[in-house]
């Protein structure tokens, strides 16, 4: 049953960028009824977001992309291995956003989206939703150039692995992007599935 929340005063939006930070002090509800101490809370509001691990079913093959991220650079490597993702555009569908996300990145147009789930990357700070999927995809190679937009100064690297290396690097911890952990966990048990 949803409990309740006090807003104390207008949101203060502190942080107005390319990322955007708001401020509020509110009250909740506790467990046993009553309701918290005013509180400050801080969101980081980044929209939400698409990723979708690919998959050539022919090839036995998992796409990934490998790219800088600033964010991961002083606690190393810096360049991340990752399934496609993306922001999705104000009032774009999600799967929408996701074919254009992997036509963009890698060049493969989709044949077929799977809706994994969706879930919170850090709800403890951040608002950001991510739609994940698994994007079946076929044929001898990209219908586009791929590597990303100019325009953003994405520079994207695609990566084909067998599915036994794929899963060997999660194994390995070798992935160390969260939403590329969930959706190869979710590979090798929809593929152990249909094989037993």
């Amino acid at each position: 049953m949803p409990k309740r929340v006090v807003i104390k005063g207008p949101k203060n939006r502190i942080l107005d960028d390319f990322f955007k930070v708001d401020e509020v002090h509110l009250s909740f509800e506790k467990f046993d009824g009553s309701m918290s101490e005013v509180v400050r809370r801080l969101n980081f509001e980044r929209g939400d977001s698409v990723a979708a691990v690919l998959h050539h079913r022919e090839r036995d093959a998992v796409f990934l992309v490998n790219q800088f991220r600033y964010p991961t650079y002083e606690k190393g490597p810096g360049w991340i291995t990752e399934i496609v993702a993306g922001m999705i555009d104000e009032g774009e569908d999600p799967e929408v956003a996701m074919r254009r996300e992997i036509l963009e990145e890698t060049g493969y147009l989709v044949e077929r989206l799977v809706h994994i789930s969706d879930f919170y990357l850090s709800p403890g700070g951040s608002s950001e939703r991510i739609f994940l999927y698994c994007a079946e995809i076929s044929g001898a190679g990209p219908a586009e150039k791929g590597g990303g937009l100019a325009a953003e100064n994405e520079d994207i690297r695609l990566i084909e692995l067998s599915t036994a290396e794929a899963f060997g690097q999660l194994d390995r911890g070798d992935i160390h992007d969260a939403k590329t952990i969930v959706a190869l966990l979710w590979l090798r048990a929809r593929l152990g599935s249909e094989g037993g």
